[in-house]
């Protein structure tokens, strides 16, 4: 992974501390503006971009389970735990069981300490099983002290991709993934700076992409092991509403469909939660917490 600042995959303490350490993928030195209410430079977020693209190419967006993990029991819903995921998955055993998945949410502030930190907000299809994803969303990146907002979207075998760059907290997101046949349409709606929206249309063989799971996720991005994660940045919330999924070709809400999972986020170690995951409100509603950042 080429990012800037990123987490070294060692058996170091640093590492397992979840440190960020300087690559070579640059040697331009940028400072980062100052804390007070000014708007980044258009050459500081231009370094952010090229940061944040560099560690996606190498990114691993799939379900990191733990099997034996301090899943939080959900009232309704089999517990699991991720050491990158948190949130909720409708899951079946049968291929290209679900067309569609689609939710809403205002894009989460985060809090940023001198240390790299990201949070990525996203409803999509596969990922908790298979190793494709169709996904989009939103980026809350804490980049050497200072938030940066992204939308994005991802399409197997591509890594992500950065759409909107004027995201703020507190947009208004609707996104959705619809899939026909072997077609896939990714919309990201946002209310609130509509240049951050897109559609973007893409294809991938049924016996590639095979839609066995639907999810609703909050999640610190990984490049590979449970050391290799970048650590979680701090959001202030993250609550998704009109949550809904198709399955065998009936509409549904969270949970509809053949099987559900409430997913914790755990930290390396798999000794203490990093996010909690609510109980689901009305089918199509619920909300993760912060609780550490790895």
């Amino acid at each position: 992974m080429h990012l800037l600042r990123y987490l070294i995959v060692s058996g170091s303490a640093a590492a397992m501390a979840g440190a960020v350490m300087l690559s070579g993928a640059t040697t331009t030195s940028v400072a980062a503006p100052a804390r007070a209410s000014h708007a980044p430079s258009a050459r500081f977020l231009a370094e952010a971009r090229t940061a944040l693209a560099h560690y996606l190419r190498h990114n691993h967006p799939q379900a990191m389970l733990v099997h034996t993990g301090r899943a939080h029991s959900v009232k309704n819903a089999t517990a699991a735990a991720s050491y990158n995921w948190s949130g909720y998955a409708d899951t079946s055993s049968t291929h290209q069981a679900f067309t569609k998945v689609s939710g809403n949410w205002t894009t989460p502030s985060v809090t940023c300490s001198a240390e790299d930190q990201i949070t990525s907000n996203w409803v999509g299809l596969d990922g908790f099983s298979t190793s494709t994803v169709e996904q989009l969303g939103t980026f809350g990146w804490c980049f050497q002290g200072t938030p940066i907002y992204f939308t994005w979207y991802e399409m197997s075998p591509a890594a992500a991709t950065k759409v909107g760059t004027t995201l703020q907290p507190g947009d208004k997101i609707a996104a959705s993934v619809t899939r026909s046949g072997t077609k896939y349409t990714l919309k990201l709606t946002d209310s609130t700076h509509t240049a951050n929206g897109f559609t973007k249309t893409a294809t991938c063989a049924l016996a590639t992409c095979l839609d066995t799971s639907a999810e609703w996720i909050s999640e610190r991005p990984s490049f590979g092991g449970p050391f290799g994660i970048v650590p979680q940045a701090h959001y202030n919330a993250f609550k998704i509403t009109n949550g809904a999924q198709t399955s065998s070709g009936k509409a549904g809400t969270i949970g509809s469909g053949p099987g559900v999972k409430a997913i914790t986020m755990v930290d390396a170690t798999n000794t203490y939660n990093l996010t909690t995951v609510s109980a689901l409100t009305g089918g199509n509603s619920f909300s993760t917490t912060w609780k550490n950042s790895y």
